[in-house]
């Protein structure tokens, strides 16, 4: 995935003051782990204005939605619960011909308290400039035993790792 779309996906997100912390692939490796990922997955804070803007930051850089519904349909929690209740739809798409190979995921509801989750986060940084609201370690390990794919088991073990090092190097510089 490529680095710069992320940074301007971060960026426009920053810029419209929206709530959201990275979950999925992206989060894995920005705790530490490096692998491939194929999407950005977001947890926006699904109040309406947060996620209204949130889909206007993405629209700046030319993301629109893979279904045939509009963008600005996500804002609305009445229509993302018909979404989950008659599609089984937990994530909404969006893609750019702009940035073709970075899809963002937006999660259709919130997987966890998101105010306890933001509490928790980590806040890393691209480019020494850019900040990413990425969740916790302990959050997205949660979430990713909820999800139970072959994947999401491997990244739960490589996090135990790096939570493991972590603790010793912390013990060490006692």
């Amino acid at each position: 995935m490529p680095g710069g779309a992320l940074t301007e996906i971060f960026r426009a997100l920053d810029d419209a003051e929206v709530r959201y912390l990275v979950v999925g692939g992206v989060a894995v490796v920005l705790h530490g782990y490096p692998r491939f990922t194929a999407d950005l997955d977001l947890v926006l804070e699904l109040t309406a204005s947060n996620a209204s803007a949130g889909i206007a930051a993405l629209q700046t850089l030319g993301y629109r939605p893979r279904a045939p519904v509009r963008a600005e349909d996500f804002a609305d929690e009445d229509i993302r619960a018909s979404w989950r209740k008659e599609k089984g739809l937990t994530v909404f798409s969006l893609w750019s011909p702009s940035y073709p190979a970075t899809e963002v995921d937006l999660f259709v509801e919130e997987p966890f308290d998101f105010g306890e989750a933001w509490s928790g986060r980590l806040d890393a940084v691209l480019d020494d400039a850019t900040t990413v609201h990425v969740v916790g370690i302990d959050d997205l390990r949660a979430l990713k035993a909820r999800v139970g794919r072959p994947k999401d088991v491997d990244d739960i073990a490589q996090l135990d790792a790096i939570a493991r090092a972590t603790i010793d190097d912390d013990e060490d510089g006692e």
